[in-house]
């Protein structure tokens, strides 16, 4: 299931950063972000291998606040934990 998930979670970076819609770009971005701090949060899925990726898609996204907080949550935890 792990493989599953992280093509998941690629899927829909991808899908965000090729919407053209700024509206629709900003409401999927802040769902995935909410999404991806619920996965780590809860420990429900181990997201290490996908660590560099996910904070490089919050930088591309930083202005938007939700990014901005996930990012911060994964700098915030101890590698061991993701």
């Amino acid at each position: 299931p792990s493989e599953i998930t992280n093509m998941y979670i690629t899927n829909c970076i991808s899908t965000c950063q090729g919407v053209r819609d700024k509206y629709m770009q900003n409401r999927l971005v802040r769902l995935l972000c909410v999404f991806l701090q619920s996965l780590v949060r809860t420990k429900s899925v181990q997201i290490q291998d996908m660590v560099i990726e996910i904070q490089a898609f919050c930088i591309e996204f930083s202005r938007i606040k939700e990014a901005a907080a996930l990012f911060r949550l994964l700098k915030s935890m101890d590698p061991s934990m993701l």
